[in-house]
């Protein structure tokens, strides 16, 4: 009796699945199909969606042990002089953990 309500509940959720994707399909001209343009977007919009903002500024404690972790690649080091260690410990070990 298990078996038998199991396949009636997917043979039902099939004809669900595929109705919609018809009626949906057929209801959108060609061009405008989002399944069709790709799942890739310019990095400047990726950016303002994921971009998360801090709620509070840094701590002096907080900024100094970026600092530490950041004088310890020269690359980032020079950065941070000429940058802000933000900009400098993002860019080389990217967002800040906390």
């Amino acid at each position: 009796m298990k078996t038998v309500a199991i396949v009636i509940l997917c043979t039902l959720a099939v004809l669900c699945l595929t109705s919609d994707a018809s009626t949906s399909a057929g209801s959108q001209p060609a061009g405008d199909n989002p399944a069709q343009e790709g799942v890739f977007v310019e990095r400047e919009q990726a950016a303002t969606v994921v971009r998360q903002k801090r709620a509070t500024e840094l701590t002096l404690a907080q900024l100094e042990s970026l600092s530490e972790v950041c004088e310890a690649n020269i690359a980032c080091e020079h950065m941070m002089d000429t940058s802000g260690i933000i900009a400098a410990y993002t860019a080389h070990y990217g967002p800040i953990p906390y």
